[in-house]
C-alpha cells in the first residue's frame, strides 16, 4: 500500500498545475503581440473583468494568477524604460510611464465594471 500525500500538498499541486495550465496561452499570446503596452494593457482589461465576476477560487488561479499573470509583463515593460532612459530619452520614457498607467488603469477599471454588470442578478439581454 503506498502512501497517499496529505491533502494540502495535493491541493497545493493541483493549483499549481492550474496556474501553469493557464500560463502557457498567456505567454504565447504575449510573445506572439510582442508590445508590452499592449498585453499590458489588455492583461489589466482581462483581469479587471475577472475580478468584477463572481469566479471559484481555481477559476480565478487558472483565468486570473495563470493566464493575465503571464500576459502582462512588469519587467519587460521597466526594461523598456530603462532603455528609453539610458538612450537619453527621458521624456519618452516618462510618456511611456504614464500611458502605461493611464491606459491600465482605465482598462482595469472598464473590465472590473463589464464583469459587475455581466453578473448583475435579473439582467436582461
Amino acid at each position: 500500500m503506498s502512501a497517499s500525500p496529505p491533502p494540502s500538498l495535493r491541493t497545493e499541486a493541483a493549483e499549481l498545475l492550474l496556474v501553469a495550465l493557464g500560463a502557457v496561452p498567456g505567454a504565447l499570446l504575449r510573445w506572439q503581440v510582442g508590445n508590452d503596452l499592449i498585453v499590458n494593457t489588455l492583461g489589466s482589461l482581462l483581469l479587471g473583468l475577472l475580478a468584477g465576476l463572481p469566479l471559484r477560487p481555481r477559476r480565478q488561479l487558472l483565468l486570473g494568477v495563470g493566464f493575465c499573470g503571464s500576459v502582462t509583463t512588469f519587467s519587460g515593460w521597466m526594461v523598456e524604460c530603462l532603455d528609453l532612459l539610458l538612450a537619453g530619452r527621458a521624456g519618452d520614457a516618462l510618456s511611456l510611464i504614464g500611458w502605461s498607467f493611464l491606459l491600465g488603469l482605465g482598462a482595469a477599471a472598464g473590465g472590473f465594471s463589464l464583469g459587475r454588470r455581466l453578473c448583475r442578478p435579473g439582467r436582461s439581454g
